[in-house]
């Protein structure tokens, strides 16, 4: 989008005559595609995870400044995101201030639609959204429109559809980011590694719908408990497992909508009437004992 690459391509494919014509076409043309350079620009990130933190830190060694908001950030990728990063107080402040805009968050019913009219109407008229996360993040008829008066740049995303091909300021291409032969092994190998991790520690990675729990494991004995997500429940299982005389040595717990999950290491076994005990809790959906 920042040197119109694409359309670039597409006119010199449609060049004609001997070398020496198309050397005059080209010298001829190239001025329509004049473009702007990236260093002093701002790049807004909405969702540091994985992805958003690498494209964050990359955008600062190209010299760019970078807005990130993201407010459910891990303490792990804050500690991975460069100081340069400048925190936006919210989606709005964001969007009025970048010069482009890069999404990286799933698709949730607070996400869809995240970029619509009304959004369109806070942003630079010379503004890029760039979209590789998911179709419905972006409203592409309201996208669509604003290109088409001018409003906006460019929309740079994954997902084709019948809407983005009216406009040629729109560059929708297949969503084959992961569509390598090293890619899928390493899709396969991380499955195999981060569900035998959940089953033999308790440790949780990448999950869209549980909390997300890592605890390193510093003793023979761990306990694991899921339960729904109200007021009391840690300080009952704490008490259960002081009750039969077990110290708890490491705990982490954290909460994601509904839910709640906790990994504890113990310096003994857990008695088995201690475990039917913290089963018989209301509210608690399932204990392990690792």
């Amino acid at each position: 989008a920042a040197r119109n690459i694409c359309p670039a391509f597409e006119f010199a494919q449609g060049l004609e005559g001997d070398d020496e014509a198309i050397h005059r076409q080209v010298e001829k043309g190239k001025k329509r595609f004049v473009g702007f350079e990236l260093p002093g620009r701002t790049l807004g990130v909405i969702g540091l995870g994985a992805i958003g933190v690498k494209v964050a830190n990359a955008a600062v060694k190209l010299g760019m400044k970078v807005l990130g908001y993201d407010p459910k950030i891990t303490v792990e990728r804050a500690w991975q995101l460069s100081s340069e990063v400048e925190q936006a107080t919210g989606v709005d402040d964001l969007l009025t201030r970048a010069d482009m805009v890069s999404f990286h968050v799933p698709l949730t019913e607070t996400t869809r639609h995240l970029i619509n009219r009304e959004r369109l109407r806070l942003m630079k008229p010379e503004a890029v959204i760039l979209n590789f996360a998911r179709a419905e993040i972006v409203d592409d008829e309201a996208v669509v429109d604003a290109l088409e008066a001018d409003r906006l740049r460019a929309y740079v995303c994954d997902f084709p559809s019948n809407a983005l091909k009216r406009t040629p300021k729109a560059i929708a291409l297949p969503h084959i980011g992961a569509s390598t032969k090293e890619a899928e092994d390493n899709c396969a190998i991380m499955v195999v590694d981060e569900v035998r991790d959940y089953l033999e520690n308790g440790n949780v990675h990448h999950s869209v719908n549980f909390p997300e729990v890592r605890m390193p494991r510093i003793h023979e004995y761990r306990i694991a408990v899921v339960n729904d997500n109200i007021p009391k429940m840690l300080g009952r299982i704490t008490d259960i497992i002081g009750d039969a005389g077990v110290n708890i040595i490491d705990m982490h717990n954290d909460s994601r909508g509904s839910l709640a999950y906790t990994l504890a290491d113990i310096d003994k076994p857990l008695p088995p009437e201690a475990v039917e005990k913290l089963q018989s809790i209301q509210g608690v959906r399932k204990v392990r004992t690792l």
